[in-house]
């Protein structure tokens, strides 16, 4: 039953990379470790957030413990870290398939 998973995050200009790990523990529950950020709100998050239960991954954004965590430790709307850690519990509870994503920002140049 055990499943870890590990991603390493690269959330753009702020630069403050981290890790993500989800590990599976039960049928219906992951736990969840984010280490590897110097971003203090990062910390923060990873402090408040250490398991999530199938069913939560799955909630609404305004209900989801993930998205009112990020809230609360006062992340920017638009980290991405919130949603790796979302793709992480997926992939340990093997319902997502294992796949990169990317945002690339295009300027006026390209």
């Amino acid at each position: 039953m055990e499943r870890e998973i590990s991603l390493h995050v690269a959330p753009g200009i702020c630069g403050f990379e981290c890790y993500v790990r989800a590990k599976r523990s039960s049928r219906d529950k992951v736990e969840i470790s984010i280490h590897g950020s110097e971003c203090k709100h990062i910390q923060t998050m990873a402090r408040l957030l250490s398991s999530l239960g199938l069913r939560e991954i799955f909630s609404p954004i305004t209900k989801n413990p993930v998205y009112i965590s990020a809230q609360d430790a006062g992340c920017h709307p638009s980290c991405v870290i919130a949603v790796a850690i979302i793709k992480a519990a997926e992939l340990a509870f093997e319902t997502a398939l294992p796949k990169d994503v990317w945002i690339r920002a295009k300027g006026e140049e390209e």
